[in-house]
């Protein structure tokens, strides 16, 4: 079975020993290379960095135009800056042109610029500029609301906050397509009763989805806590034994101010999360019912290649051990035998 790929490149050991190979090393660890095990004898010396993805391509025809070894980063302008950095050391800042490109845009939605870091290695740096390149495949709903059926329960008790977050309800709705008549809104109550009218309501196959809304403020007493606890099994339950999706936008707060800011005012209005929470379910227990998974390269926007997973793709920076890097692995419609490396101006297409 297939483990691994190795790439062996001999560094010159021209001027003082191992002086050009202590540099390189310096320079793939700053980089963010994962350090694998080195070896040493008396013949000579090695160094291992590892990248979490790699791959092996042949190719036919007209040669491309790319260096023979390529990483894929997440931060192309950073890792330059370093590069350059590192170049500066031991050329002058005329001679940086021809060893270091600048970072252009290909023909491949990508970006991209090389290096000579000896006379024997060249590399070359690239970045994709598809937001959703090398995320994970994964299902979701979507967020149109059309021809899709709501039941809404909310509590009589604490209305000025239950209605505030009625509102906020009826405007993801309405916003997401959703016709009016196509919207039930049930009252109960208090909090306590949101639960059996949710499960009527939900046993009725009337409704796609059940949006639960109320105001739980704790008190001087445990009344609070028995209460809350209950209204989240019940809901709960509701949604897992009637297979009818249920979101639940019932506050627990400490105390007025904390609602108030929840339905509105501070941070954001838990109602309007609700419901939107609830179309998303109706469409993806739909398209899961359908049986419609989207393919990897149909979730990248990209249907010419297939799409990698980056663990590093969301981190931020070089320190604390983060690596930017990706060996050149499964690159979104970067084919070298069939096209080279063309750069293009800022202002052409992607």
């Amino acid at each position: 079975m297939i483990k691994g790929i190795t790439i062996v490149s001999a560094v010159a050991s021209a001027g003082a020993p191992g002086a050009e190979f202590d540099r390189l090393t310096s320079l793939f660890s700053a980089l963010g290379f994962e350090q694998g095990k080195g070896w040493q004898d008396a013949q000579g010396r090695g160094a291992a960095f590892l990248a979490p993805l790699g791959n092996l391509e042949f190719v036919t025809g007209r040669p491309p135009a790319v260096p023979p070894l390529l990483v894929e980063v997440t931060q192309l302008d950073h890792i330059r800056a370093l590069v350059e950095k590192w170049l500066l050391a031991d050329y002058r800042t005329e001679e940086i042109p021809t060893l270091l490109s600048p970072a252009e845009l290909t023909h491949w939605n990508s970006r991209m610029f090389t290096v000579q870091l000896t006379p024997e290695l060249k590399l070359g740096f690239w970045q994709s500029e598809n937001p959703l390149h090398n995320q994970p495949a994964a299902v979701e709903g979507d967020l149109g609301a059309a021809n899709m059926r709501f039941a809404i329960v909310t509590t009589r008790w604490n209305t000025v906050i239950t209605d505030r977050l009625l509102q906020g309800s009826l405007d993801a709705l309405h916003r997401s397509g959703a016709a009016k008549q196509d919207i039930e809104i049930v009252r109960v109550p208090g909090a306590w009763e949101v639960p059996s009218a949710a499960r009527t309501l939900a046993e009725s196959k009337k409704f796609d989805a059940i949006i639960t809304l109320g105001c739980l403020l704790r008190g001087e007493t445990a009344h609070y806590e028995a209460i809350y606890n209950e209204v989240a099994r019940g809901i709960g339950q509701s949604q897992q034994e009637t297979g009818v999706p249920h979101a639940f936008g019932v506050l627990t707060c400490e105390t007025l101010e904390q609602a108030l800011d929840r339905a509105g005012l501070k941070a954001g209005n838990k109602g309007f999360e609700a419901a939107t929470a609830a179309i998303e379910m109706v469409s993806l227990q739909r398209k899961l019912a359908a049986g419609t998974v989207d393919s990897p390269a149909r979730l990248s926007g990209d249907s010419s290649a297939p799409l990698s997973v980056d663990p590093s793709a969301r981190l931020s920076g070089l320190a604390g051990g983060f690596s930017p890097l990706n060996t050149a692995s499964e690159k979104e419609g970067f084919s070298p035998g069939s096209s080279s490396f063309t750069p293009k101006s800022s202002g052409s297409s992607k």
